[in-house]
This record gives structure tokens, sequence and C-alpha cells, in this order.
């Protein structure tokens, strides 16, 4: 069992920017896939963001370059610095964590963005 705690969210006005953190009980360094997903109000749950094994990153088109996804080998940390953040982008942000490939996922709590004026 992989435990995911994340920190980060909050109250932001339109254009602000915050840096959510997920911090893993397991190694990250070669996990077959760590990232965020969000889930917002009557929407599905979308990927955010992701960095697979060999250290890419991938991001959901309507990031448009505004997010940034990093890991942390030696914290077992998946930080998310997201900039220019809109009304749209009000979720509850959830990490993941996929050890390899045919293991289950495994997902934070979550933590609450809200983006408001």
């Amino acid at each position: 069992q992989v435990q995911l705690v994340e920190s980060g969210g909050g109250l932001v006005q339109p254009g602000g920017s915050l840096t959510l953190s997920c911090t893993a009980s397991e190694t990250v360094s070669n996990a077959y896939a760590v990232g965020w997903y969000r889930l917002a109000p009557g929407k599905q749950r979308e990927l955010v963001a992701n960095i697979d094994s060999g250290g890419g990153a991938n991001y959901a088109r309507w990031v448009n370059g505004r997010f940034t996804i990093s890991r942390d080998n030696a914290k077992n940390t998946i930080d998310l610095q997201m900039n220019s953040l809109e009304p749209k982008d009000t979720a509850l942000y959830l990490c993941m964590y996929k050890r390899r490939l045919r293991d289950p996922t495994y997902w934070g709590q979550g933590t609450q963005v809200t983006v408001s004026s």
C-alpha cells in the first residue's frame, strides 16, 4: 500500500499561482508513473500532468504551458506549480502513483483548489 499525502491547495484569485506537493511513502524515482489528476463538480476525473518512468513530463492539452510538474527523488515528492490560474481550474487535485504497469494505481485524498475573486 502506497500512502500519498497532498498539500498546498487553497483559495486564490484569478491569475494567481499555487504549488501543490505530494509526498509518497515509496520511492518515486523509478515509478511507472506519478502525477496529478483533478476532479471538478459534475465532471469526470481528468489528467493534469504526469511523469513517466523515464522522467518525461506529460501535460493535458488545456494546461497550455501554465503548469509545471516536477519530481524530487530524494524527498519522494511530486510537485505541481500552477500559474495563471482561472476559475475553471477550480477542482479537487489528486496525486497518483503507479509502481509498475500491472500494479494498481494509488491515489491521495486530494487537495482543494478554488480560483475565485
